[in-house]
């Protein structure tokens, strides 16, 4: 009876109490929380190593995160091969194959993984010691098995393959070249001839030069006692070498002069990606740090009322999304506002982005963003509490860049602290509206000329996808030379119009291998228009194509559906056995538009449109007049998309050259396809076309 009387009680204290709210007003902010962190203890090793516990009982897990405190290094033409020494530590020891390991890692439910500047594991703190004799072998006794750097390479250049289709990567490898420059470590970009460039030799010299303890922080958290790591530290660790670790300087980007516009081709698209960034110097811990995040979240940070999003999404409806950064970095930092619009956009997107960076440098934030910010960044940063992974690299952030030891515990004081005044000035101390780098990865047709009012030399620069600046061509196109000449002299390269004409039928046999999984395709074309295409895996029919001549059907694993509209104009096209022959009585229309760069060699680019106004544009080697690249760009159901195709590898069969190589992508889709063989004029009977 008593808890009752005292709960009808404390109800009827605070009816009188929410009456005398104010709901029209709203509630000042309180006074910011104190954040227990928790304490942590430090300790050294003999050979150097540093040693950071924070204990936390509250579960039975404990994690070990080690990192080496050293400057990054230049790779040079052989950029990956230090990410791969890193990652390869764990492919196998001398005492352990790779398997081993993912099985005495798999067995104890941890997890384990290395990277270039250290490791980190995680397990059930009964299964510590399992652990950290794991950890000790890899760290201690790596061998870098040549199979394995063998099928990571091979993995990182098929990778690398889908780089000269995809704008998003094509930006982000110009920002790096651009931003901080090709003396810089970061400014550094992969290629396909840089990871093959990367010897064994080169991941040993790393490993052996830079895993070193007089330069490692280990930070333990968890449910362990000083004690406890001390004894652990000793036993695991204490017999790592130590030796001398090379340091090293580098320039410091600057801005530049005024804005500078980059671009990069991403034909047959019909979006761009467009990024304005420059480099800031701000490093971990700075005074200004917290009030820069505040201002960068403002433009355009983590929230969905930040300034870029709402005026490029809400109001505008150029994007899905529009995002900006302000990263801190020891040696570099940068400053990048993002997004993805219509290629007819283009220009007003970079107009709303410089305006939005000007209206932060010129005008003070009202108070309602400001406090909604400050309220978004009190909840991350209180989230992002709950990762062991994230205490642990406080507590080493404060040793590294020896920040006071209640940086992090006094945050959400600083952060409550921020004013307009203060954001004001955070604009103009890094953010550079007139010295940026414009970068742009689209379609060159559509959106070149729109660009230039934004270069301060009044010039858009053209970069390769992997940020190489494609040097102005000093080849010139001859007088009068017509793409239906070019056309004609791709019929001659490959063998002559009588050698075509004479073909009745051909069946051509590819593979390709899709994660692991080999792929048959197998492709039958009579004359004059039909065609049957045939996929399959494991020897099951995955699809099939069939034009007759007059209907198209396609059969898969999702039924069976008779071809119409553009899909149907688009298998008669692909149905004719030599279309370069028909042209012209066809209603073709065939535009010369200008000469690029194709895998390093010079080419004629030309577009050829059907009737059904569908075009597709194909690269005819100057020198050869071989065929190197096709492209076409089609609506999807996961919406436009452009498949390009590469030819190399030609082989005459029959008087006639075929490429016996062909790279394809579709998105971020991309196979190698191998050309088994090549049969003409077998006698196809008709009924291999059949359709009923």
């Amino acid at each position: 009876m008593k808890r009752i009387t005292i709960i009808l009680l404390l109800a009827f204290c605070l009816i009188p109490l929410s009456a005398q709210v104010d709901r029209t007003r709203a509630p000042e902010p309180g006074p910011a929380p104190v954040i227990q962190i928790g304490d942590y203890e430090k300790f050294s090793l003999d050979n150097g190593l540093k040693v950071i516990v924070v204990e936390n009982d509250k579960i039975p897990v404990v994690s070990f995160q080690l990192t080496l405190d050293i400057d990054p290094v230049m790779e040079n033409d052989a950029k990956g091969y230090v990410s791969m020494a890193g990652s390869l530590m764990r492919a196998g020891t001398t005492n352990r194959t790779k398997p081993e390991i993912d099985e005495a890692i798999d067995f104890i439910g941890a997890s384990l993984s290395t990277f270039s500047t250290g490791m980190f594991g995680s397990s059930l703190s009964r299964h510590t010691e399992t652990l950290l004799e794991l950890m000790s072998d890899i760290l201690l006794n790596p061998v870098f098995p040549e199979d394995e750097l063998e099928r990571e390479r091979s993995q990182a250049i098929t990778a690398q393959a889908t780089v000269r289709t995809d704008a998003g990567a094509m930006v982000s490898n110009m920002s790096t070249a651009l931003v901080y420059g090709n003396n810089h470590p970061y400014g550094e970009v992969t290629t396909e001839e840089t990871l093959k460039n990367i010897t064994r030799d080169m991941l040993t010299d790393y490993y052996n030069t830079y895993f070193r303890p007089n330069v490692a922080y280990m930070v333990i958290v968890g449910d362990i006692r000083l004690e406890e790591a001390r004894n652990l530290m000793e036993a695991y660790f204490s017999g790592w070498q130590q030796a001398e670790v090379p340091r090293h300087t580098y320039e410091t980007p600057e801005t530049p002069a005024g804005n500078r516009v980059a671009m990069a081709d991403r034909t047959g698209a019909v979006q761009s990606v467009v990024s304005v960034t420059h480099p800031v110097q701000l490093r971990p811990g700075d005074p200004d740090a917290i009030k820069a995040s505040v201002m960068n979240n403002i433009l355009g940070g983590g929230v969905f009322s930040g300034r870029l999003m709402q005026n490029l999404r809400e109001d505008k409806g150029y994007t899905y999304g529009a995002r900006s950064s302000l990263s801190t970095d020891r040696l570099a930092s940068r400053f990048n506002a993002r997004t993805e619009v219509r290629n007819s956009v283009t220009d007003s997107t970079i107009s709303e982005i410089l305006y939005e960076m000007e209206r932060m440098v010129n005008e003070p934030v009202d108070q309602e963003s400001l406090d909604l910010v400050k309220n978004f960044m009190n909840g991350s940063f209180a989230r992002s509490l709950e990762s062991p992974r994230t205490i642990a690299n406080f507590a080493l952030n404060i040793e590294r860049y020896g920040l006071p030891s209640d940086y992090y515990a006094t945050y959400l004081e600083r952060l409550a602290a921020v004013t307009a005044t203060d954001v004001r000035d955070m604009a103009n101390k890094y953010l550079r509206p007139n010295n940026s780098y414009i970068i742009v990865g689209g379609n060159k047709n559509d959106v070149a000329e729109t660009l230039e009012k934004f270069s301060y030399t009044g010039e858009v620069e053209f970069y390769d996808a992997f940020g190489r600046i494609i040097e102005e061509s000093d080849f010139e196109i001859p007088a009068g030379l017509t793409a239906a000449e070019i056309v004609r002299n791709y019929v001659n390269a490959i063998g002559g119009e009588d050698a075509m004409n004479n073909i009745d039928d051909i069946t051509i046999e590819m593979s390709a291998s899709v994660q692991g999984m080999v792929i048959e395709m197998k492709t039958q074309q009579k004359a004059p228009n039909k065609i049957r295409s045939v996929m399959t895996m494991g020897g099951n029919v995955m699809q099939e194509q069939i034009f007759d001549g007059e209907r198209g059907m396609m059969r898969g694993m999702q039924g069976t559906m008779e071809m119409e509209g553009e899909m149907l104009d688009q298998m008669k096209a692909q149905a004719a056995i030599n279309p370069e022959l028909t042209y012209q009585e066809k209603g073709y229309t065939l535009t010369l538009d200008g000469v690029e760069t194709v895998e390093g060699k010079q080419a004629y680019k030309v577009n050829i449109t059907s009737p059904q106004d569908v075009t597709i544009t194909e690269f005819f080697d100057v020198d050869t007049g071989l065929k190197l690249r096709t492209l076409i760009s089609q609506d999807t159901p996961m919406g436009p998309m452009t498949q390009t195709t590469d030819y190399t590898d030609y082989r005459e069969v029959g008087g006639l050259l075929f490429p016996f190589m062909m790279r394809q992508q579709a998105g971020p889709q991309v196979f190698d396809l191998e050309v088994k063989s090549v049969e003409i004029n077998q006698g196809l009977d008709d009924a291999v076309f059949s359709i009923d």
